[in-house]
């Protein structure tokens, strides 16, 4: 072997060497970062009446891997109970570039859909979409629209109608209160029970309030008329329940309410949807739109899930007995 086959071979290794980093691949330290969503959030409520719910829905974006300061802006507006307040809201966070926009309630979506036809719109909990004009379909929304309704009827007011001739004996008469401003679709809740308690032999009265000092005079009028209260629903009661429950109890009328937040304000009895389950399957929504779903092609949903909630402190207090049947239905009793 030659010295200068020798000399040659330790001239190429030190090439090779000296060369080898400018081909290696370099390695990442960090992963690429995420695009970040603009998620914003319209309630006509207040941040105290729809808190539990609304916890629930970002809970279930964490868990689908949605976290805000991470991966998520989120951008809340609350109208507090004022409705007249949710078309500029909307606007609002239209203009800020959001990804998508979330809601809740009839009046809202039909706010939504007025300041935007291009951002997707998913609401939480609509009446009747379809008789809004909110959609033609529900198996196929269309458009940048979708949800999930909370299927008010089907049965829902003949169940609390039966829950309340159940918890007191020879009911004949009943009142229903709802605010002046609540939406129409309220006030067919409340023709559903006009229309059908006198085939069970019951009078029903609707009592309209304007404002919270008018509640005392409503629930005196309601005492003189009735035996009992049925509340079809709406913002302004809802807005207003703590009032609610302590003036029922105050004028001892038993009370069937259509969300378990009532009931946990100290209220007689709800059935209903299960609100915060409904905001979850919302925030399932959100997340297949932010994955590259179009809003109208995902039908809106009907509830799967109601549930009865009975308060036995607050029927000690009036001074009613819920019977084991009723009971025995209850998902949740509060002793």
């Amino acid at each position: 072997m030659s010295m200068h086959w020798l000399h040659s071979c330790l001239v190429l290794e030190t090439l090779l060497t000296a060369t080898a980093g400018l081909w290696a691949p370099v390695a990442l330290t960090e992963e690429p970062a995420q695009r970040s969503v603009r998620i914003g959030f319209v309630d006509p409520a207040s941040p105290s009446t729809r808190q539990h719910s609304v916890d629930a829905f970002w809970q279930r974006l964490r868990e689908l891997g949605w976290v805000e300061g991470r991966n998520m802006v989120v951008e809340t507006r609350w109208a507090n109970g004022q409705n007249d307040r949710l078309p500029a809201l909307m606007t609002e966070l239209v203009e800020s570039k959001i990804d998508v926009l979330f809601t809740y309630g009839t009046t809202a979506a039909l706010a939504a859909k007025r300041a935007t036809s291009t951002i997707p719109i998913v609401d939480a909990a609509m009446a009747d979409p379809v008789a809004s004009g909110l959609v033609a379909s529900l198996a196929h929304p269309g458009g940048n629209f979708t949800g999930l309704s909370m299927a008010w009827a089907g049965g829902m007011t003949g169940k609390r109608l039966e829950l309340l001739q159940e918890t007191v004996p020879h009911l004949s008469s009943l009142a229903m209160i709802v605010g002046a401003d609540d939406p129409q679709v309220i006030r067919e809740m409340a023709k559903e029970v006009e229309a059908i308690a006198p085939t069970r032999g019951i009078k029903a009265r609707l009592i309209e309030v304007r404002d919270a000092a008018t509640l005392d005079r409503a629930f005196k009028q309601a005492r003189k008329e009735a035996q009992a209260l049925l509340f079809p629903g709406g913002l302004f009661t809802m807005e207003h329940r703590r009032e609610v429950v302590t003036l029922a109890a105050k004028y001892k009328l038993p009370a069937v309410y259509p969300l378990r937040d009532y009931v946990d304000a100290g209220g007689l009895i709800s059935y209903g949807s299960d609100t915060p389950l409904l905001f979850r399957r919302a925030a399932e929504y959100v997340d297949k739109i932010l994955k590259g779903a179009k809003p109208g092609d995902l039908p809106i949903e009907q509830p799967t899930k109601f549930e009865l909630i009975v308060n036995l402190k607050t029927a000690k207090a009036l001074g009613v007995t819920i019977p084991e049947s009723v009971l025995l239905q209850a998902d949740e009793v509060i002793k």
